[in-house]
């Protein structure tokens, strides 16, 4: 560890979120090394200090150094920040297989389930890099807000007690509070199936419906959330916490939520290959759709806002059929 609690981190992922961490993070003192998959782009991130496709308007530091080279970025580092979409983490990851890695802790901010395989962002770490020492870091946590120095709360969630604690220290500001948790499959489950829930926010609204219908979704997407949590071994109360409830409100009510945003397109009626090709940035919650409809089969899980949404992107369902079908269900106790 360097002096007087300063780190040396590795942003890898120069999205939205990769890049408003590494300046957080650049502005608390650590030494902080960007990575972006591709060299051109490192260039201009580089040379420009501005990156208008994922976080237009916001300043890097010149302190930042900026590199298209992992191998480099993760060189000597305390922690390596994974900041790439999930469907590819694996790839990132195995190009990280060669290099010594025993001392760093990984830390996850990736909110997304692996699609051939149903795996959340942990096991996807493990599998390709053995027993690293591992944490997440969700809640709700909209780029441009955190960018912008609004108040912001997140959850730092690990197994061992001594990692989540040394999270929580190299990321808290007086604008950024970072709880602990030792629930890691409930944080990562919420931040990835809150997106689904997001589209069907997005779809009422694309509809015109109103506050109402959010809130009916919002409740019953969350019971659904937490029904496939505890089957899968999470604490039923993670859910109601930062890194469930909370991530779920923002990115059902934030006009910034780029899942709220293609529920939206979709509930107008336009072709979801159409909304996402006009997208710079990932909605995660698409592919976490499918992954999470096969995740509730595999565990009998009944989510019926995560079916509607998989049959609705998957199966082009009208969106108003989805609405009918959902409100027709028969009846049942809360």
């Amino acid at each position: 560890m360097g002096h007087a609690g300063k780190l040396r981190i590795a942003v890898l992922g120069d999205g939205g979120w990769g890049t408003t961490l590494a300046i957080l993070l650049s502005e608390k003192g650590h030494a902080v090394t960007l990575w972006s998959a591709f060299e051109s782009y490192a260039k201009q991130l580089s040379s420009s200090r501005l990156n208008p496709k994922f976080l237009p308007g916001i300043r890097i530091p010149k302190e930042i150094e900026i590199t298209s080279d992992i191998a480099c970025a993760v060189k000597d580092k305390d922690i390596a920040v994974l900041a790439v979409p999930s469907q590819y983490m694996r790839s990132v990851l195995s190009r990280l297989r060669g290099t010594p890695r025993k001392n760093i802790i990984f830390l996850s901010v990736t909110k997304g389930i692996e699609l051939k395989t149903g795996k959340r962002m942990s096991e996807v770490v493990h599998s390709e890099l053995g027993p690293v020492k591992f944490a997440v870091l969700s809640g709700p946590s909209i780029a441009q807000e955190v960018a912008k120095g609004i108040p912001t709360t997140v959850v730092a969630a690990s197994r061992s007690v001594k990692i989540r604690k040394a999270v929580q220290k190299a990321f808290s500001t007086g604008k950024l509070r970072v709880y602990t948790n030792d629930d890691v499959v409930g944080v990562e489950l919420g931040g990835s199936l809150k997106n689904v829930i997001a589209i069907a926010c997005g779809v009422s609204d694309g509809l015109g419906f109103g506050a109402n219908t959010k809130a009916a979704i919002l409740a019953r997407g969350l019971a659904e959330i937490s029904r496939l949590g505890k089957a899968m071994g999470a604490k039923l109360e993670t859910f109601s916490g930062i890194s469930g409830l909370g991530d779920l409100v923002t990115t059902c009510v934030s006009g910034q939520s780029r899942n709220r945003f293609v529920g939206e397109q979709v509930g107008k009626g336009r072709k979801l290959s159409q909304v996402c090709a006009k997208m710079q940035m990932v909605a995660e919650g698409v592919a976490t759709a499918k992954s999470a409809y096969c995740l509730s089969l595999k565990y009998k899980v009944d989510m019926p806002i995560t079916r509607e949404v998989y049959r609705l992107l998957y199966f082009n369902k009208p969106p108003h059929r989805v609405v009918t079908d959902l409100m027709a269900r028969k009846n049942k106790e809360e």
